[in-house]
This record gives structure tokens, sequence and C-alpha cells, in this order.
């Protein structure tokens, strides 16, 4: 049962101080059959507190406000948990039945959000891709060759794409990083009405063998009858177990974006994000991250009081792509 301390750290930092400063966290992840948080702090400066509530999906979120004028915003999440390995669903004879639970529970409310697709310019081909396939495969075997056909198909590849990335030009490219990945196995498990919903977390270094390591990462879980939601990663070609913590799940990266807010005063900012993972407590405990994951500098020329959130979401994707 591996032991991961994880220490992610977002800063802001203004030219000159700002107010009002509106936040939305989604960094607390819960307990499960998986993973046992043994201990989490976050922590806020300027120091203000963090009133917690359950959002639509059962994330636990935070929002805090900070309205005296400040230079500098960090946001410090520190998370001290053991991973369990992951049972995984047995090999059905009978794969006409397991479609027919997909037919049947798609379209009601638990589901329907996970499994109805959208529209799209190349959805025809995408969904021509997804028959040829898995024709004739179980709901098992189908998102793993889908997965597979992701990994084999597209160049993990930094740079090409945002967040705002949509799945056409995903499909053009041919490449991305896990965002889009889990975004596109989305699309084409909800082609054939699978429930499929994006999970947000972190992937554990061992041997940096997996793309994603050491940072925020992206994957998805789909819903596999008469066992349940099930993880598989389409960026590494695995199936989830313990070197995943999950944090946080959604119909899309929005519904569980880490951190988002807003605020009053310039857009000149530089932005800063980090990510440590260890397995030793005392290395963790004193790590100040050199290398961050990723360094922004909003452009002087703008002048005008932006949304912070737009900043975050282009930090979130280069996070990604460590």
């Amino acid at each position: 049962m591996p032991l991961y301390h994880v220490k992610h750290v977002t800063r802001y930092q203004y030219p000159t101080p700002v107010t009002d400063s509106a936040n939305q966290i989604v960094l607390k992840p819960e307990s499960s059959e998986y993973q046992e948080i043994r201990d989490i702090k976050i922590t806020i400066n300027p120091n203000v507190p963090i009133d917690y509530f359950t959002d639509y999906l059962g994330n636990a979120t935070g929002v805090f406000t900070i309205v005296e004028p400040h230079s500098e915003l960090e946001i410090v999440a520190e998370l001290e948990v053991v991973t369990h390995p992951v049972n995984f669903p047995q090999p059905t004879a009978f794969p006409a039945e397991e479609w027919q639970v997909i037919n049947d529970i798609k379209d009601t409310f638990e589901y329907l959000d996970f499994s109805k697709p959208d529209n799209y310019k190349y959805r025809n081909e995408v969904e021509a891709a997804v028959k040829a396939v898995a024709a004739d495969a179980s709901v098992f075997e189908t998102v793993s060759k889908l997965a597979e056909y992701i990994y084999t198909n597209f160049t993990y590849k930094q740079g090409v794409t945002n967040v705002e990335t949509k799945i056409d030009e995903v499909w053009e490219l041919k490449a991305g990083v896990c965002q889009d990945f889990a975004h596109l196995l989305l699309e084409m498990l909800r082609t054939v009405n699978v429930p499929s919903r994006y999970i947000s977390g972190y992937i554990c270094p061992v041997n940096h063998e997996l793309r994603g390591e050491g940072a925020t990462h992206a994957w998805v879980e789909a819903f596999i009858p008469d066992y349940g939601w099930f993880g598989i990663d389409p960026t590494n070609n695995c199936w989830v177990s313990d070197r995943h913590i999950k944090i946080a799940y959604g119909r899309n990266f929005s519904d569980c974006t880490p951190v988002k807010g807003t605020y009053k005063g310039t857009s000149n900012h530089k932005l800063t994000v980090s990510v440590t993972i260890s397995n030793e407590k005392g290395v963790f405990e004193d790590a100040e991250p050199i290398e961050p994951a990723y360094v922004a500098e909003a452009p002087t020329e703008v002048t005008t009081p932006l949304n912070s959130y737009q900043r975050f979401l282009d930090m979130q994707q280069q996070q990604q792509q460590q």
C-alpha cells in the first residue's frame, strides 16, 4: 500500500495590489475504497478562512474571498494519502446483456449527464472509428480498446493544445495531452451511450515511465455493468490503480477545475504552479519546488481588469503537460 505526500502550490503575484479576490477551489479529495486520505491541509496566503460545500456532482468545493489589497495570492494544498490496488471487473460471457443494461440506464437521472455525447464537426468520423475498433466487444473490452486506440493513434505532444481546445481540433491534430485524451475518450464512449466521467487528480512517480507523473493529471471513469465506475488512463493506456490519486470528477474539465476566481485590479500578473509528490515525509515537508510545473506572466499591455479564471485555465493545461 503506497503512501504518498503531495504538495500543490498555486501562486499569483501582482505588480500592484488587487482587491476583492473571490475564488473557488476543488483540491480536497475524499477517502474511498481505493484511497485513504490520512491528512489534508489547505492554506491561503493572505490568511482567510475557506468555506466548504458539496457541489452538484458530490465534490468537496471550497470558496474564499480576500477583500483587502494584496500583491500575492498563494494556495497550498498538502496531502497524505495511502492508495490501494483496484479490483478489476470480471470478463463477461454475455456482452449483449451488458449493453442492455447500458441502454436501460443511459437516460436515467443518475447517468444522463455522463451518457450524452456533444455535437461537433467530426462526430460521424469518431462514431465510425468506435464501431471499427470495438465491434461486438463487451462494455469492458470497448473501454479498453478505445483507450488503446487513442494511445496508439494520437501523439502525446506538449504545447499544441490548451484547455479550450475542442474535440474537432484534437481529432485533426491527432495530438495533445492528458486532458485532450480524456475528453476524446469521453466522447468516444458516449457515442455508444457508455456513461463516462472526467477525473482530475495526480499520477505518482516511480520510475518515470508514465506520462504526466508528478503533476495534476486527467483520466476517465467508465460505468461497467455489474461492477460500477472503473478508471482508465488513455494517456498511458493503463487501468487506474494505486498510482493514481483522485481529487474530483465531472462531465468535463470545467466541472472540477482546481482553482478559479475573479479579482479587481491589473491583469498583469505572474502565475506559478508547482506539484511535489514524494514517498518521504521529511523530504516532502521541507520541499519548495525548484522547477515549477508552470510559470506565466500576463501581458503588460492589457489594462482592463480580466477574469483570472482564463489565466488559470491556460496554466492548468501547461501543468498537465509536465
